[in-house]
């Protein structure tokens, strides 16, 4: 390998680099399982896993638990 192919190289893994990191700080992300839930990334350091009816249990219950997280914010954390 010579030194222009080495010099494209590093900027390439540069670029990926940078790429994952930008990655990591962005939104959430979701995929179907092996055994077909559905698996939240990007929440925590792992996926959050359910089947479709127990997410759409949460989802029927955002407003519950909008409510519930304000009337307890003096006690709950916030992670940084």
């Amino acid at each position: 390998m010579n030194e222009s192919e080495m010099q494209a190289e590093l900027e390439r893994l540069r670029a990926e680099n940078a790429q994952l990191k930008t990655k990591e700080k962005g939104g959430i992300s979701l995929k179907v399982s092996e055994k077909g839930a559905v698996s939240l990334y990007g929440m925590g350091r792992f996926p959050v896993t359910l089947y479709k009816e127990q997410w759409l249990r949460v989802l029927a219950s955002a407003a519950e638990i909008e409510a519930f997280i304000r009337e307890n914010e003096s006690r709950l954390k916030t992670k940084e």
